[in-house]
């Protein structure tokens, strides 16, 4: 029997589903659950409804439920509402050819930027439905509906009734415009030839339908949105999160159009918009860092915490199956600046966190050509925990950082999200703010200006670079640390 007090998150990630149960007042947790997923890039959505059937009995004690889910992941419906294929994932990226071709096609990048919001890449549904149309016809012909993961479960959990979804997640499909707020018919026919049905974009707070159990079931939203609502981002935050990729991302008042396709123009699940830039290398620098010197993560982070600042010389590139910012597919890692001095177990470890938290700090750096002005980073995600990138991240970031607790955001920030909508109030219900460790520690930024000038190719190797000394001068002095 469900509880009035009570409110539930579903977060159905890649890799699993997750719920949490809150009280609906002030957010604390007070039960939750995970079920794993299939491994793959594609997967059939039957998989994530079986996975609700574990959980169903936390999910009947709340009295309202909303889903955050995958972002981009094409659920292709027939006209009976049945699923014609598994859907294309995320992380799928055989839609690559479709994405250029598109992009071309309707007028280049700067003019999908001020259109969707976006350049098409091809984790996105746009390029995955020209893939479907070009490799799979037949399947393609029976095409009467699409989809994204959440609004598809929430569709089920809701007993098959309106199709919704919300612009958060509508945003990164490629033909839904953030800052026009209403779909791009002429984008979807473009990828699929003809016109479908889409689900209706619901308000923020909607009630969306009702769960066989009574719950009000709210409109759900991407993961991305899910994890800034669960964090309660404000402007002039900005969310890094480091785990198997990285991503920067932060909530704006303003609709972000970046024709170079590095910032992703997304919107958020409150009514504003949440510009986000995508690493594809994050913490699999620290694990391969880790793997090379034979050591655990926790003996790694000790190591880089040994060293001094800037790693004795050592810079790493680590783009090392490839990078998404920036575009750099066939890229791998680069180690420079290698001596018999220099070349400690220590100086590998410091450069590897520093390589890390540069490649992040210029994923800031575009949030900021796109008008995100950063007061704090918040620093969440399994590369967090490591105590050597929470105490370096202020010296590359240049700006405090503070990291959380780790919770499960995504699923807590669709549990706020049913709260808001069951309570029908202008704004998301003020929870209680999970604990966090705030560091400080005077900016060394000749880092950032060596890992700069490798990656563009200008770095000029066997002198310090000028001013590199002064800054090290002006820094030694006066070093923070956790508050």
């Amino acid at each position: 029997m469900s509880d009035a007090t009570l409110v539930a998150g579903i977060d159905s990630s890649t890799q699993s589903t997750k719920v949490v149960l809150c009280r609906a007042d002030d957010g604390l947790v007070v039960a939750e659950l995970s079920v794993p997923h299939p491994e793959g890039t594609e997967c059939h959505p039957r998989h994530w409804l079986a996975a609700i059937h574990p959980v169903r009995e936390l999910l009947q004690r709340a009295a309202a439920v909303s889903v955050a889910a995958q972002q981009h992941g094409m659920v292709v419906l027939d006209a009976a509402g049945e699923v014609i294929r598994p859907a294309l994932l995320w992380n799928d990226t055989r839609s690559a050819p479709q994405a250029e071709k598109l992009t071309q096609e309707l007028g280049g990048p700067a003019t999908w930027a001020a259109r969707a919001g976006s350049v098409p890449v091809a984790s996105f549904t746009v390029t995955k439905l020209r893939w479907l149309a070009e490799h799979e016809p037949e399947s393609a012909s029976k095409v009467a509906a699409v989809m994204l993961p959440h609004d598809w479960l929430t569709w089920q959990l809701g007993g098959r009734g309106e199709r919704t979804t919300d612009r958060g997640d509508a945003s990164g499909t490629g033909y839904w415009s953030p800052a026009a707020g209403a779909y791009l018919p002429e984008m979807l026919a473009a990828a699929i030839g003809r016109e479908v049905a889409l689900p209706r974009v619901a308000g923020p707070n909607e009630i969306v339908g009702r769960t066989e159990w009574g719950a009000v079931l709210g409109p759900g939203t991407g993961d991305n949105m899910g994890a800034a609502l669960g964090l309660g981002l404000e402007p002039g935050d900005v969310a890094v999160s480091i785990g198997t990729s990285g991503t920067a991302f932060a909530v704006s008042d303003v609709p972000a159009a970046d024709p170079s396709g590095l910032v992703a123009g997304f919107a958020d699940a409150t009514g504003r918009f949440l510009p986000l830039v995508c690493t594809l290398n994050a913490a699999r620098i620290l694990s391969s860092a880790a793997r090379l010197l034979r050591c655990s993560l926790e003996e790694l982070s000790t190591l880089a915490l040994a060293a001094q600042p800037g790693a004795g010389g050592l810079t790493l590139l680590p783009y090392l199956d490839g990078e998404r910012t920036p575009n750099r597919p066939g890229a791998d890692g680069v180690l420079r600046g290698l001596t018999t001095a220099n070349a400690t177990p220590e100086n590998l470890a410091r450069a590897a966190v520093e390589a890390l938290l540069a490649s992040l700090a210029d994923a800031v750096d575009h949030l900021a050509h796109q008008g995100v002005q950063p007061r704090r980073v918040l620093l969440i995600g399994g590369g967090a925990r490591a105590e050597a990138v929470r105490r370096i991240a202020p010296q590359i970031f240049g700006v405090e950082v503070t990291v959380p607790e780790p919770e499960e955001y995504v699923a807590l920030g669709a549990a706020r999200q049913a709260a808001w909508a069951l309570a029908k109030t202008p704004h998301p219900p003020a929870w209680t703010k999970t604990p966090a460790r705030t560091y400080d520690a005077a900016p060394e930024p000749h880092v950032r200006r060596r890992y700069a000038a490798l990656r563009d190719g200008t770095a000029s190797w066997g002198a310090p670079e000028a001013g590199e000394e002064r800054d090290k001068r002006e820094t030694n002095e006066n070093r923070g640390g956790e508050r």
